[in-house]
């Protein structure tokens, strides 16, 4: 192909191919990277990888450290601070659009400097949605910027993003030069404090409320599928049991009954071994046709003035009604609504279903798959909303203000001083130089578990394996873009673009790549393959090459312009309602804002 090398095409195909697969998620990103690495082994002979090579991203610092900052992450969340600093904030700011903007703005950012901001966000976002239910605000005008500033707060440190990592790493190898723990915090802080003064003006105004203030049944459209209906006396229901009745509805007729209202007393029919009575009120979802069916079968009296809202739903005494954003490291995640069991896991019942493009689904969840992004509405129990709020698997929004009150309140586990003090000590050891960072990270790894902040399945459970296998699958693609040339190749091509502008635009231009890439193919993918090019390129135009290297790192942390850029935009992408173009409106002006701040930030401290 115009006479290129074979080794360079094979690479080229394949990062082309790749990023297809990442763009389409028509196969898992992190099985997309283990297979990049079975066919840059097996074509060795013209990639230039060995397998000792291709698995060299396994026993990569930058991978091994991420792995344990997971973990260590987990110990601070486990102690409960994060979540009690948000509790604080709940109380401080409950009622004010403004105050609560800035405190999520201003406290989100600084955390995610030293803790993995996805557990941060999943704290966050419940309080947030609720609060702004409370102050009359739609979700949608605080979800975003709480995503957007945990990601400027990863550009703080070196252990502030797994790109980060990497990036060092690549460094490393490339100028010997890896990053020390505050080696680019002064930068840092400038793109913090420029994107956080963004949000709070210019972002407030183009962020959409797309999502209405209120009842979560009315925002999923569900009027026409919620109803009550009664039990006469003539009903074969009665003398039933509640859970049985269940079970045969959900079966027979695709109808769910969600509560049982006696008297003044409610309880979940699909958890209870008590019989229907005469009298007895029954919440049911269904589309209305088939609900007419069941009461025509069970000889049932539809009340047709007796709506049903989130307070019929969300009862004191056992209902909770909460909506879980599915994350992509869920086990759920490719499996249908019916193979998920719900019900039996978490003993909830799902109510409608929102896919991450927007569309809504009421009735026949069974054959519906669940993918990352998608949003359920579900009525379970507080036990259950306990658990879940636990879990990395979901992202809970919902009626949580008494767990958030409870959590002010609780006293701070033993485990709280020991863990902060290992998290500090990691850091500490790590920014005066006495061990490299991998070697700090999982030090502090063996004093979680030691001290028992953490036990040691919690601690293989912190860790997200779709990403560690990400990371190990993209980095050799880095090594064999080098081994064959495509690097050079590359590097030449924008030398020649850049003989007719100066180095600083050529920077820029970097800088602009990286993060537009970093949008579609993850930043740290983005990472790997433009740094080597950066680097190669700094080197033919006779700039300093760590200008480059800062460039294209801070880049990568700037996927503000698709939900799929980076997690937690993932995260807010159902709870907020969101649209696609929403993060393009909202994420474009302030990445193009951070180009400048960011390229002229680099000049400035660190020389051209």
């Amino acid at each position: 192909m115009f006479g290129l090398p074979v080794g360079i095409v094979l690479v080229f195909a394949l990062i082309g191919v790749t990023v297809v697969l990442f763009v389409t998620e028509a196969i898992p990103p992190d099985i997309v990277a283990i297979g990049l690495v079975v066919a840059l082994v097996v074509l060795g002979p013209w990639t230039g990888i060995s397998p000792q090579e291709g698995l060299s991203g396994f026993s990569n610092t930058a991978t091994v450290t991420i792995l344990a900052m997971y973990i260590l992450s987990k110990g601070i969340q486990e102690t409960g601070v994060v979540r009690r600093l948000g509790a604080e904030v709940a109380h401080l700011t409950r009622g004010s659009e403004n105050r609560l903007l800035v405190a999520v703005v201003g406290l989100t950012g600084p955390i995610a400097g030293v803790i993995n901001n996805t557990p941060v966000v999943a704290v966050f976002i419940p309080m947030v949605t609720d609060l702004a239910d409370d102050a009359g605000i739609s979700p949608s005008k605080l979800l975003l910027p709480l995503s957007y500033a945990s990601m400027l707060g990863g550009t703080l440190t070196l252990i502030g993003t797994a790109t980060n990592l990497v990036a060092s790493d690549l460094s490393a190898s490339l100028i010997d030069r890896p990053f020390g723990m505050f080696e680019f915090t002064s930068l840092g802080v400038i793109v913090l404090v420029v994107g956080s003064v963004y949000l709070l003006t210019v972002g407030k105004a183009l962020t959409p409320g797309r999502v209405t203030p209120g009842d979560r049944t009315t925002r999923y459209g569900m009027d026409e599928y919620l109803a009550r209906v009664l039990v006469p006396t003539r009903s074969p229901l009665v003398g039933a049991a509640a859970a049985g009745v269940t079970i045969d509805a959900a079966r027979d007729l695709d109808i769910d009954i969600l509560d049982v209202l006696r008297g003044g007393e409610h309880f979940i029919a699909a958890d209870s071994d008590r019989e229907l009575a005469a009298r007895d009120i029954l919440t049911v979802r269904g589309a209305p046709e088939v609900i007419q069916r069941f009461c025509d079968v069970a000889d049932l009296r539809y009340l047709p003035r007796a709506t049903v809202d989130d307070a019929d739903l969300d009862n004191p005494t056992e209902g909770t009604l909460v909506e879980l954003g599915v994350l992509s490291q869920s086990s759920v995640v490719g499996d249908t609504v019916a193979e998920a069991r719900l019900r039996e896991r978490y003993d909830a019942t799902v109510i409608a279903v929102r896919r991450r493009n927007g569309d809504l689904i009421r009735e026949n969840f069974g054959p519906t798959v669940i993918r990352a992004g998608d949003s359920l509405l579900l009525q379970t129990t507080d036990e259950t909303v306990e658990y879940l709020l636990e879990t990395a698997e979901f992202v809970v929004t919902g009626e949580v203000h008494d767990l958030i009150e409870r959590e002010r309140e609780r006293e701070l586990q033993p485990t709280t001083l020991p863990a902060i003090a290992i998290v500090l000590g990691v850091i500490a050891l790590a920014a005066l130089g006495v061990v490299p960072i991998v070697i700090a990270a999982l030090g502090g790894v063996v004093a979680m578990v030691v001290t028992g902040v953490l036990s040691p399945a919690d601690a293989y459970d912190a860790v997200n394996w779709n990403v560690i296998f990400l990371l190990a699958g993209v980095i050799p693609l880095g090594l064999a873009m080098q081994e064959t040339g495509g690097v050079a190749l590359l590097g030449a091509g924008v030398v020649t673009l850049a003989g007719i502008v100066p180095a600083v635009a050529t920077l820029a231009a970097f800088y602009v790549l990286t993060g537009l890439l970093a949008n579609v193919i993850t930043p740290v993918a983005s990472v790997v393959l433009l740094l080597p090019v950066a680097v190669d390129t700094a080197g033919r135009i006779g700039a300093d090459p760590f200008a480059f290297v800062l460039a294209v790192t801070f880049a990568a942390s700037t996927a503000f312009m698709t939900p799929v850029g980076y997690q937690t935009n993932l995260m807010v992408y159902g709870p907020g309602g969101y649209r696609f173009t929403d993060y393009v409106r909202v994420g474009a002006p302030l990445q193009a804002l951070l180009t400048v701040v960011t390229t002229l930030g680099v000049v400035a401290l660190w020389g051209l």
